[in-house]
Protein backbone atom coordinates (compact mmCIF):
# COMPACT_ATOMS: atom_id res chain seq x y z
CA UNK A 1 0.00 0.00 0.00
CA UNK A 2 1.12 3.58 -0.37
CA UNK A 3 1.57 5.53 2.59
CA UNK A 4 0.27 8.98 2.17
CA UNK A 5 0.32 10.14 5.95
CA UNK A 6 2.65 9.37 9.06
CA UNK A 7 2.28 9.93 12.80
CA UNK A 8 5.53 10.43 13.94
CA UNK A 9 5.76 8.78 17.29
CA UNK A 10 8.97 10.78 18.54
CA UNK A 11 10.74 14.13 19.47
CA UNK A 12 13.75 16.14 18.81
CA UNK A 13 16.30 15.53 15.64
CA UNK A 14 14.89 12.19 14.88
CA UNK A 15 11.21 13.57 14.26
CA UNK A 16 13.01 16.91 12.41
CA UNK A 17 14.76 13.71 10.48
CA UNK A 18 11.66 11.94 9.29
CA UNK A 19 9.77 14.87 8.52
CA UNK A 20 12.11 15.83 6.12
CA UNK A 21 12.57 12.53 4.37
CA UNK A 22 8.74 12.64 3.83
CA UNK A 23 8.83 16.20 2.48
CA UNK A 24 10.69 14.79 0.31
CA UNK A 25 8.69 11.83 -0.83
CA UNK A 26 5.19 13.74 -0.93
CA UNK A 27 4.04 12.08 2.72
CA UNK A 28 2.35 14.52 4.83
CA UNK A 29 3.53 14.17 8.75
CA UNK A 30 1.23 14.25 11.68
CA UNK A 31 3.75 14.85 14.96
CA UNK A 32 2.56 12.97 18.16
CA UNK A 33 4.01 15.77 20.79
CA UNK A 34 3.86 16.00 24.66
CA UNK A 35 2.64 18.96 25.83
CA UNK A 36 6.85 20.03 26.65
CA UNK A 37 7.24 19.94 22.70
CA UNK A 38 3.96 21.83 21.19
CA UNK A 39 6.17 24.91 20.15
CA UNK A 40 9.40 23.07 18.84
CA UNK A 41 10.87 22.91 15.75
CA UNK A 42 9.45 19.48 15.00
CA UNK A 43 6.39 20.41 15.80
CA UNK A 44 6.69 23.74 13.15
CA UNK A 45 8.01 21.77 11.00
CA UNK A 46 4.62 19.03 10.46
CA UNK A 47 2.11 19.00 8.41
CA UNK A 48 0.21 18.99 11.66
CA UNK A 49 0.71 18.54 15.08
CA UNK A 50 -1.28 16.20 18.29
CA UNK A 51 -0.56 16.53 21.57
CA UNK A 52 -0.97 13.13 23.43
CA UNK A 53 0.07 13.97 26.93
CA UNK A 54 1.99 15.79 29.60
CA UNK A 55 5.65 16.29 29.64
CA UNK A 56 6.54 12.80 31.47
CA UNK A 57 7.25 10.10 28.76
CA UNK A 58 4.74 7.77 30.55
CA UNK A 59 2.38 10.29 29.59
CA UNK A 60 2.98 10.59 26.01
CA UNK A 61 5.83 9.28 24.34
CA UNK A 62 5.51 6.20 25.99
CA UNK A 63 1.69 5.54 25.87
CA UNK A 64 1.36 2.75 23.37
CA UNK A 65 -2.67 3.51 23.24
CA UNK A 66 -2.66 7.71 23.08
CA UNK A 67 0.05 7.08 20.14
CA UNK A 68 -2.33 4.35 18.31
CA UNK A 69 -5.36 6.55 19.07
CA UNK A 70 -3.37 9.51 17.49
CA UNK A 71 -2.59 7.62 14.25
CA UNK A 72 -6.25 6.34 13.82
CA UNK A 73 -7.52 9.42 14.40
CA UNK A 74 -5.73 11.56 11.77
CA UNK A 75 -6.41 8.89 9.10
CA UNK A 76 -2.51 8.12 9.54
CA UNK A 77 -1.55 4.94 7.14
CA UNK A 78 1.46 4.19 9.41
CA UNK A 79 3.69 5.22 12.03
CA UNK A 80 7.23 5.86 12.25
CA UNK A 81 8.41 5.15 15.99
CA UNK A 82 12.25 6.87 15.49
CA UNK A 83 14.44 5.85 17.90
CA UNK A 84 14.10 5.14 21.42
CA UNK A 85 11.10 5.69 23.37
CA UNK A 86 8.50 2.60 21.85
CA UNK A 87 10.71 2.20 18.52
CA UNK A 88 11.90 -1.34 20.20
CA UNK A 89 8.15 -2.49 21.87
CA UNK A 90 6.81 -4.91 20.88
CA UNK A 91 3.18 -3.75 21.83
CA UNK A 92 2.81 -0.89 19.83
CA UNK A 93 3.93 -2.89 16.70
CA UNK A 94 1.18 -5.40 17.84
CA UNK A 95 -1.55 -2.73 18.67
CA UNK A 96 -0.59 -1.16 14.87
CA UNK A 97 -1.00 -4.47 13.01
CA UNK A 98 -4.21 -5.80 15.00
CA UNK A 99 -5.54 -1.94 13.74
CA UNK A 100 -4.56 -1.69 10.67
CA UNK A 101 -1.63 0.96 10.64
CA UNK A 102 1.16 0.06 8.99
CA UNK A 103 4.10 0.18 11.95
CA UNK A 104 7.36 1.28 9.79
CA UNK A 105 9.41 -1.38 11.75
CA UNK A 106 9.99 -5.03 12.37
CA UNK A 107 7.22 -7.04 13.20
CA UNK A 108 6.37 -7.91 16.93
CA UNK A 109 7.69 -11.25 16.61
CA UNK A 110 10.81 -9.60 15.90
CA UNK A 111 11.45 -6.99 18.27
CA UNK A 112 10.43 -9.63 20.80
CA UNK A 113 12.93 -11.74 18.86
CA UNK A 114 16.01 -9.75 19.34
CA UNK A 115 14.74 -7.77 22.76
CA UNK A 116 15.57 -10.46 24.82
CA UNK A 117 19.35 -10.87 24.80
CA UNK A 118 19.39 -14.36 25.67
CA UNK A 119 16.78 -15.67 23.17
CA UNK A 120 19.48 -13.28 20.54
CA UNK A 121 22.23 -14.77 21.63
CA UNK A 122 20.09 -18.26 20.80
CA UNK A 123 19.48 -16.92 17.29
CA UNK A 124 23.32 -16.09 17.06
CA UNK A 125 24.39 -19.38 17.94
CA UNK A 126 21.55 -20.71 15.30
CA UNK A 127 23.01 -18.68 12.63
CA UNK A 128 26.31 -19.81 12.79
CA UNK A 129 27.24 -15.94 14.68
CA UNK A 130 29.89 -16.10 17.34
CA UNK A 131 29.01 -15.09 20.93
CA UNK A 132 30.62 -14.07 23.90
CA UNK A 133 31.26 -17.07 26.35
CA UNK A 134 28.39 -16.76 29.15
CA UNK A 135 25.12 -17.24 30.08
CA UNK A 136 21.50 -17.18 31.98
CA UNK A 137 21.35 -17.31 35.38
CA UNK A 138 18.17 -17.51 37.89
CA UNK A 139 20.24 -17.66 41.18
CA UNK A 140 23.21 -16.41 42.93
CA UNK A 141 24.61 -19.90 43.22
CA UNK A 142 24.60 -20.88 39.22
CA UNK A 143 26.20 -17.08 38.62
CA UNK A 144 29.12 -18.20 41.13
CA UNK A 145 29.59 -21.35 39.39
CA UNK A 146 29.03 -19.85 35.61
CA UNK A 147 31.54 -17.16 36.74
CA UNK A 148 34.41 -19.57 37.84
CA UNK A 149 33.95 -21.52 34.43
CA UNK A 150 34.29 -18.02 32.59
CA UNK A 151 36.79 -16.48 34.63
CA UNK A 152 36.77 -12.57 35.96
CA UNK A 153 36.44 -9.80 34.82
CA UNK A 154 32.80 -10.38 33.92
CA UNK A 155 29.72 -8.63 32.88
CA UNK A 156 26.20 -8.63 34.11
CA UNK A 157 24.13 -7.59 32.02
CA UNK A 158 20.30 -7.22 31.29
CA UNK A 159 17.92 -9.74 29.30
CA UNK A 160 15.33 -7.02 28.49
CA UNK A 161 17.78 -4.19 28.76
CA UNK A 162 20.39 -1.38 26.83
CA UNK A 163 22.22 1.52 27.05
CA UNK A 164 24.02 0.87 30.11
CA UNK A 165 21.34 -0.30 32.39
CA UNK A 166 21.35 -3.27 34.38
CA UNK A 167 24.90 -3.64 33.36
CA UNK A 168 27.89 -4.33 35.91
CA UNK A 169 31.41 -5.38 35.69
CA UNK A 170 32.67 -7.68 37.94
CA UNK A 171 36.12 -7.74 38.48
CA UNK A 172 36.31 -10.36 41.37
CA UNK A 173 34.30 -13.05 42.05
CA UNK A 174 33.42 -12.46 45.29
CA UNK A 175 32.08 -8.85 43.91
CA UNK A 176 29.54 -11.16 41.87
CA UNK A 177 26.68 -11.78 44.25
CA UNK A 178 26.34 -7.97 45.50
CA UNK A 179 26.68 -6.63 41.44
CA UNK A 180 24.16 -9.39 40.20
CA UNK A 181 21.61 -8.11 42.70
CA UNK A 182 22.02 -4.58 42.13
CA UNK A 183 21.61 -5.00 38.56
CA UNK A 184 19.52 -7.13 38.68
CA UNK A 185 16.77 -4.58 40.22
CA UNK A 186 18.25 -1.86 37.87
CA UNK A 187 17.17 -4.13 35.20
CA UNK A 188 13.43 -4.52 36.83
CA UNK A 189 13.25 -0.85 37.04
CA UNK A 190 14.14 -0.02 33.60
CA UNK A 191 12.74 -2.37 31.67
CA UNK A 192 9.96 -4.43 34.11
CA UNK A 193 12.47 -7.48 33.37
CA UNK A 194 14.99 -8.77 36.62
CA UNK A 195 16.58 -11.72 34.72
CA UNK A 196 20.22 -10.81 34.00
CA UNK A 197 23.20 -13.00 32.34
CA UNK A 198 26.64 -12.95 32.17
CA UNK A 199 29.45 -12.72 29.57
CA UNK A 200 33.17 -12.76 29.43
CA UNK A 201 34.15 -9.04 30.03
CA UNK A 202 36.16 -8.35 26.69
CA UNK A 203 39.28 -6.28 27.97
CA UNK A 204 40.24 -4.89 24.99
CA UNK A 205 37.35 -4.74 22.77
CA UNK A 206 36.06 -2.26 19.89
CA UNK A 207 32.08 -1.96 19.37
CA UNK A 208 31.37 -2.12 15.42
CA UNK A 209 28.04 -2.68 14.35
CA UNK A 210 26.40 -3.39 10.89
CA UNK A 211 23.58 -1.62 9.20
CA UNK A 212 21.50 -4.16 7.64
CA UNK A 213 17.79 -3.88 5.25
CA UNK A 214 15.76 -6.54 5.18
CA UNK A 215 12.52 -6.98 3.53
CA UNK A 216 11.14 -9.57 5.75
CA UNK A 217 10.87 -12.32 3.57
CA UNK A 218 14.58 -13.29 4.15
CA UNK A 219 16.42 -11.15 1.92
CA UNK A 220 19.37 -8.68 3.41
CA UNK A 221 21.67 -6.86 2.55
CA UNK A 222 24.38 -4.88 4.56
CA UNK A 223 25.54 -0.96 3.85
CA UNK A 224 28.91 -1.77 6.11
CA UNK A 225 29.87 -1.36 9.79
CA UNK A 226 30.10 1.59 12.13
CA UNK A 227 32.88 1.88 14.65
CA UNK A 228 31.24 3.34 18.24
CA UNK A 229 33.80 2.35 20.54
CA UNK A 230 33.97 6.14 21.83
CA UNK A 231 31.48 5.76 24.51
CA UNK A 232 31.13 7.11 27.93
CA UNK A 233 29.26 4.69 30.84
CA UNK A 234 28.21 2.50 27.41
CA UNK A 235 26.76 5.37 26.10
CA UNK A 236 27.80 6.31 22.42
CA UNK A 237 29.79 9.66 21.85
CA UNK A 238 31.23 9.25 18.60
CA UNK A 239 30.89 7.05 15.31
CA UNK A 240 32.42 6.62 12.17
CA UNK A 241 32.36 4.45 8.73
CA UNK A 242 34.56 2.55 7.67
CA UNK A 243 35.69 1.63 11.17
CA UNK A 244 39.62 2.11 11.52
CA UNK A 245 42.28 -0.58 11.42
CA UNK A 246 40.28 -3.49 10.58
CA UNK A 247 41.35 -5.96 8.29
CA UNK A 248 39.43 -6.76 5.34
CA UNK A 249 39.22 -10.53 6.18
CA UNK A 250 37.51 -9.22 9.50
CA UNK A 251 34.88 -6.88 8.01
CA UNK A 252 34.08 -9.13 5.20
CA UNK A 253 33.34 -12.01 8.12
CA UNK A 254 31.59 -8.98 10.25
CA UNK A 255 29.21 -7.98 7.21
CA UNK A 256 28.46 -11.29 6.49
CA UNK A 257 27.54 -12.28 10.34
CA UNK A 258 25.45 -9.56 10.28
CA UNK A 259 23.54 -10.49 6.75
CA UNK A 260 22.91 -13.90 7.92
CA UNK A 261 21.89 -13.01 11.93
CA UNK A 262 19.06 -10.84 10.04
CA UNK A 263 18.17 -13.01 7.36
CA UNK A 264 17.84 -15.96 10.30
CA UNK A 265 15.38 -13.99 11.43
CA UNK A 266 13.57 -12.72 8.00
CA UNK A 267 13.53 -9.30 9.23
CA UNK A 268 11.74 -6.40 8.04
CA UNK A 269 13.00 -3.11 7.96
CA UNK A 270 16.71 -0.68 9.00
CA UNK A 271 18.51 -2.66 12.03
CA UNK A 272 21.77 -2.89 12.74
CA UNK A 273 23.84 -5.75 14.20
CA UNK A 274 26.59 -5.05 16.77
CA UNK A 275 29.55 -6.70 17.53
CA UNK A 276 32.28 -6.53 20.34
CA UNK A 277 35.85 -7.19 18.55
CA UNK A 278 38.40 -7.96 20.67
CA UNK A 279 41.50 -5.92 19.39
CA UNK A 280 43.80 -8.29 20.51
CA UNK A 281 42.62 -11.98 19.15
CA UNK A 282 41.44 -10.27 15.87
CA UNK A 283 37.96 -12.25 16.90
CA UNK A 284 34.46 -11.03 17.41
CA UNK A 285 31.53 -11.37 19.41
CA UNK A 286 27.36 -11.01 18.73
CA UNK A 287 26.76 -8.27 21.59
CA UNK A 288 22.95 -7.42 20.36
CA UNK A 289 20.31 -6.04 17.07
CA UNK A 290 18.71 -2.94 17.66
CA UNK A 291 15.43 -3.01 15.64
CA UNK A 292 15.51 0.14 14.99
CA UNK A 293 17.04 3.35 13.27
CA UNK A 294 20.16 4.13 14.74
CA UNK A 295 20.89 7.66 16.44
CA UNK A 296 24.21 7.25 14.15
CA UNK A 297 22.43 6.37 11.15
CA UNK A 298 23.84 9.87 9.29
CA UNK A 299 27.05 8.56 8.79
CA UNK A 300 26.24 5.30 6.35
CA UNK A 301 23.91 7.74 4.77
CA UNK A 302 27.06 10.02 3.81
CA UNK A 303 29.25 7.06 2.83
CA UNK A 304 26.72 5.05 0.49
CA UNK A 305 24.42 8.08 -0.44
CA UNK A 306 21.46 5.82 0.68
CA UNK A 307 18.29 7.67 2.49
CA UNK A 308 17.59 5.36 5.71
CA UNK A 309 14.42 6.41 6.38
CA UNK A 310 12.98 6.29 3.01
CA UNK A 311 14.05 2.47 2.57
CA UNK A 312 12.46 2.02 5.50
CA UNK A 313 9.26 3.68 4.58
CA UNK A 314 9.70 1.75 1.39
CA UNK A 315 9.99 -1.75 2.75
CA UNK A 316 7.11 -0.68 4.81
CA UNK A 317 5.13 0.12 1.94
CA UNK A 318 5.58 -3.58 0.68
CA UNK A 319 8.36 -2.41 -1.91
CA UNK A 320 10.67 -4.99 -0.78
CA UNK A 321 14.16 -3.61 -1.06
CA UNK A 322 15.06 -1.75 -3.60
CA UNK A 323 18.64 -2.22 -3.52
CA UNK A 324 20.79 -5.19 -4.35
CA UNK A 325 24.13 -5.52 -2.57
CA UNK A 326 26.25 -4.59 -5.53
CA UNK A 327 24.35 -1.36 -6.09
CA UNK A 328 25.49 -0.44 -2.46
CA UNK A 329 29.28 1.38 -2.52
CA UNK A 330 30.44 2.83 0.25
CA UNK A 331 32.69 6.34 -0.77
CA UNK A 332 34.83 8.26 1.94
CA UNK A 333 35.00 8.34 5.30
CA UNK A 334 32.19 9.64 7.66
CA UNK A 335 32.44 10.75 11.23
CA UNK A 336 29.61 12.20 13.67
CA UNK A 337 29.66 13.51 17.06
CA UNK A 338 26.51 14.18 19.29
CA UNK A 339 25.95 17.48 21.21
CA UNK A 340 24.50 17.09 24.04
CA UNK A 341 23.14 19.58 26.73
CA UNK A 342 25.79 18.75 29.36
CA UNK A 343 28.61 20.32 31.06
CA UNK A 344 31.86 18.28 30.74
CA UNK A 345 33.54 20.07 33.31
CA UNK A 346 30.85 19.42 35.69
CA UNK A 347 30.63 15.13 35.10
CA UNK A 348 28.85 15.80 32.70
CA UNK A 349 25.80 16.95 34.28
CA UNK A 350 22.60 17.64 32.07
CA UNK A 351 22.20 21.25 31.46
CA UNK A 352 18.26 22.01 30.41
CA UNK A 353 17.31 25.44 29.18
CA UNK A 354 16.46 28.26 26.52
CA UNK A 355 18.80 28.74 23.79
CA UNK A 356 19.02 32.09 23.41
CA UNK A 357 21.63 31.75 20.38
CA UNK A 358 22.32 29.28 18.06
CA UNK A 359 24.57 29.36 15.06
CA UNK A 360 25.67 25.50 13.30
CA UNK A 361 28.32 24.75 10.85
CA UNK A 362 27.82 24.52 7.49
CA UNK A 363 30.62 24.09 4.75
CA UNK A 364 31.62 21.08 2.03
CA UNK A 365 31.37 18.03 3.87
CA UNK A 366 29.39 19.24 6.81
CA UNK A 367 25.96 17.93 7.80
CA UNK A 368 24.04 18.93 11.26
CA UNK A 369 20.64 16.94 12.23
CA UNK A 370 19.01 19.24 14.65
CA UNK A 371 16.15 20.65 16.08
CA UNK A 372 17.05 23.11 18.10
CA UNK A 373 17.05 26.61 16.98
CA UNK A 374 17.62 30.33 18.78
CA UNK A 375 14.90 30.41 21.02
CA UNK A 376 14.20 26.42 21.29
CA UNK A 377 14.06 25.06 24.95
CA UNK A 378 15.75 21.85 26.39
CA UNK A 379 13.48 20.45 28.31
CA UNK A 380 14.70 18.25 31.69
CA UNK A 381 12.35 15.61 30.64
CA UNK A 382 14.16 13.74 28.31
CA UNK A 383 17.59 12.49 26.55
CA UNK A 384 19.53 16.13 26.28
CA UNK A 385 21.06 15.41 22.95
CA UNK A 386 20.31 18.48 21.00
CA UNK A 387 22.29 17.98 17.62
CA UNK A 388 24.11 15.65 15.90
CA UNK A 389 27.44 17.00 13.26
CA UNK A 390 28.30 14.75 10.62
CA UNK A 391 31.86 15.44 8.21
CA UNK A 392 32.50 13.35 5.46
CA UNK A 393 35.62 13.69 3.32
CA UNK A 394 37.49 11.72 0.79
CA UNK A 395 39.67 9.76 3.65
CA UNK A 396 39.50 9.78 7.71
CA UNK A 397 41.50 13.02 7.60
CA UNK A 398 39.82 14.51 5.61
CA UNK A 399 36.51 14.20 7.66
CA UNK A 400 38.83 14.67 11.37
CA UNK A 401 39.71 18.41 9.83
CA UNK A 402 36.24 18.89 8.59
CA UNK A 403 34.43 17.83 12.05
CA UNK A 404 37.10 19.80 14.27
CA UNK A 405 36.37 22.84 12.03
CA UNK A 406 32.50 22.56 11.96
CA UNK A 407 32.68 22.06 16.26
CA UNK A 408 35.12 25.41 16.45
CA UNK A 409 32.35 26.63 14.16
CA UNK A 410 29.53 26.13 16.34
CA UNK A 411 27.77 28.52 19.00
CA UNK A 412 25.52 27.33 21.40
CA UNK A 413 24.33 30.27 24.21
CA UNK A 414 22.36 29.25 27.01
CA UNK A 415 23.10 26.03 27.88
CA UNK A 416 26.06 24.49 28.61
CA UNK A 417 27.43 21.50 25.71
CA UNK A 418 29.89 18.73 25.64
CA UNK A 419 31.48 20.39 22.07
CA UNK A 420 35.14 21.26 24.48
CA UNK A 421 34.85 17.38 24.85
CA UNK A 422 34.34 16.33 21.47
CA UNK A 423 37.21 19.00 20.50
CA UNK A 424 39.46 17.45 22.94
CA UNK A 425 38.95 13.84 21.51
CA UNK A 426 39.85 15.09 17.97
CA UNK A 427 42.70 16.39 19.17
CA UNK A 428 43.71 13.31 20.97
CA UNK A 429 46.29 10.84 19.40
CA UNK A 430 45.00 7.95 20.26
CA UNK A 431 41.78 8.63 19.14
CA UNK A 432 43.62 10.32 15.40
CA UNK A 433 45.46 7.17 15.36
CA UNK A 434 42.03 4.89 14.98
CA UNK A 435 40.67 2.02 16.27
CA UNK A 436 39.99 2.89 20.04
CA UNK A 437 38.41 0.42 22.16
CA UNK A 438 35.32 1.09 24.52
CA UNK A 439 37.75 1.83 27.51
CA UNK A 440 39.14 4.73 25.71
CA UNK A 441 36.87 7.77 27.35
CA UNK A 442 37.41 6.40 30.66
CA UNK A 443 41.58 6.91 29.94
CA UNK A 444 41.13 9.71 28.31
CA UNK A 445 39.52 11.64 31.86
CA UNK A 446 41.28 9.82 34.11
CA UNK A 447 45.14 10.25 32.26
CA UNK A 448 45.26 13.26 30.65
CA UNK A 449 43.72 15.83 32.25
CA UNK A 450 41.41 18.60 30.53
CA UNK A 451 42.58 22.48 29.05
CA UNK A 452 41.16 24.65 31.87
CA UNK A 453 37.99 25.81 29.97
CA UNK A 454 34.20 25.72 30.24
CA UNK A 455 31.58 26.49 27.80
CA UNK A 456 30.05 30.01 28.28
CA UNK A 457 26.36 30.28 28.82
CA UNK A 458 26.05 32.78 27.95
Amino acid sequence: MAIRRVLIANRGEIASRIIRTCRALGIETVLAASAADRDSVPARLADRTLCIGPARPSDSYLNVEAIVHAAISTKSDAIHPGYGFLSERAPLARLCEGNGVVFIGPTAAQIEAVGDKLRARSEAEAAGVPVVPGGSVSSVEEAVELGKRIGAPLLVKAVGGGGGRGMKRVDRLADLPALLDLASAEAGAAFGDARVYLERYVASGRHVEVQVLGDGKGEVVHLGERDCSVQRRYQKVIEETPAPGLSESLRDALHAAGVRFAKRLAYRGAGTVEFLVDREREEFYFLEMNARIQVEHPVTEAVTGVDLIAEQIAIAEGSGLRLDQADIRRTGCAIECRVNAEDPANDFRPSPGVLREVSWPAGEGIRVDTHIATGSRVPPFYDSLMAKIIAHGSDRATALARLREAIGGTRLVGVASNLPFHARVLEDAEFQAGGVDTGYVARLLETRPAPQERVSNG
